[in-house]
């Protein structure tokens, strides 16, 4: 089945489950519509508004409260979550962004240097905005955009950096962090720097409260800013297999198959038959555990087999089946209930992309020149 076709599917899936919940919409609460005003209402009185966006979906993760926001000198596109993108796709996407006078600038809140690098270029940034305007007063800053892209781990980040650089003293304020998206309730003020002084204002993800595109849902769904219940996880976990055939990410493993794979087997063996009781109990718990290194490496070995030796379109909806079916083995999920032995596989690979292990991906297409 076409990725394309997957993902109208779900985006009419996500379309009605949200409006089957009674309030219209299930995603854009009262809470929500209340941070969106709230957010409205600061844009105009800040110094600077950084729209962190998630670098997979440069696009799709617009802030559409920015959509009519002139200001270019004002709005810097923070793509976070660079870790997880194809890097020479992000470099022709910030191309792109220059091109459309926008300042763009990718991160990951997670690397300390990335943030000591992003901290140093919003000093900077604010030092050009004070010869202009002479003015000695603190810089504020506001982080916005929508749920699940890394707002406020950027916002510690930038804090905890911050304070270090300065060598300030005195307790870390933290802003929440949840891989669930729609966890930060309130706008929280961090200092980040001293000279000169800077704050960030977190603030709550904020979606619009109707998405008409069915593949912006999808990838929106697909990345975890959109619940996994509102589109179902085994027709995501369809949907990022549609795309690993599709791309060369999987050609990547291929040292990972045959001879190699047989002699890490035979290795690990050995290793489990000379460990003590205890190392052996601690051995036995890592097949069911699909963070360990050596069952991320078995299901890009299986992915790879399967993909390369099978005859037909890498677009055939049997493919991503016997993906499926491959994936039993590789997880070492047992088969006492198909219903529950699919939940446990879709629920792994959904982690497992989305945390980067099964390759990098930027899933928006640079929009083409009119």
């Amino acid at each position: 089945m076409a990725t394309a076709t997957l993902a109208r599917q779900i985006g009419r899936a996500i379309t009605k489950a949200t409006n089957s919940t009674g309030s219209g919409n299930g995603w854009f609460s009262p809470h929500m519509a209340a941070a969106s005003r709230a957010i409205a209402e600061r844009i105009p009185l800040v110094d600077l508004v950084l729209e962190v966006r998630d670098a997979r979906i440069p696009l799709s993760s617009a802030y559409d409260q920015l959509r009519n926001y002139t200001s270019s000198s004002k709005r810097i596109i923070v793509m976070n979550k660079m870790d997880l993108a194809n890097h020479s796709q992000l470099k022709d996407w910030m191309k792109y962004f220059e091109q459309k006078n926008c300042i763009s600038y990718g991160v990951n809140a997670h690397n300390k240097e990335s943030i000591q690098q992003l901290l140093n270029f919003l000093q900077a940034r604010v030092r050009e905005l004070k010869k202009v305007d002479h003015s000695s007063h603190t810089t504020t800053i506001l982080l916005v955009g929508i749920p699940n892209v890394g707002k406020s781990a950027l916002a510690n980040s930038l804090h905890r950096i911050g304070r270090i650089s300065a060598a300030e003293k005195g307790k870390l304020k933290h802003a929440t962090v949840s891989p669930q998206p729609g966890e930060t309730k309130n706008i929280t003020g961090l200092k980040i720097a001293s000279h000169p002084s800077i704050y960030v204002l977190d603030t709550p993800g904020v979606l619009p409260p109707h998405i008409l595109d069915d593949e912006v849902c999808t990838k929106l769904a697909l990345t975890g800013t959109i619940q996994d219940c509102f589109a179902g996880e085994k027709e995501l976990a369809q949907c990022f297999l549609s795309i690993l055939n599709r791309s060369d990410e999987y050609k990547k493993w291929a040292k990972l198959s045959n001879s190699e794979n047989e002699r890490s087997f035979a290795n690990r063996n050995i290793e489990c038959s000379t460990s003590s009781e205890m190392g052996m109990k601690r051995k036995r718990q890592y097949p069911t555990d699909h963070t360990q290194d050596f069952v991320v490496h078995d299901v890009r070995r299986t992915l790879f087999e399967v993909i390369s030796s099978f005859d037909g379109n890498v677009e055939d909806e049997r493919l991503i089946e016997e993906e499926f079916k491959a994936m039993h083995a590789a997880f070492q999920v047992p088969l006492e209930s198909e219903h529950y032995a699919q939940n446990k596989i879709t629920a792994k690979l959904l982690n497992l992309f989305r945390t980067g292990r099964l390759g990098h991906y930027i899933l928006d297409s640079i929009p083409r020149k009119l």
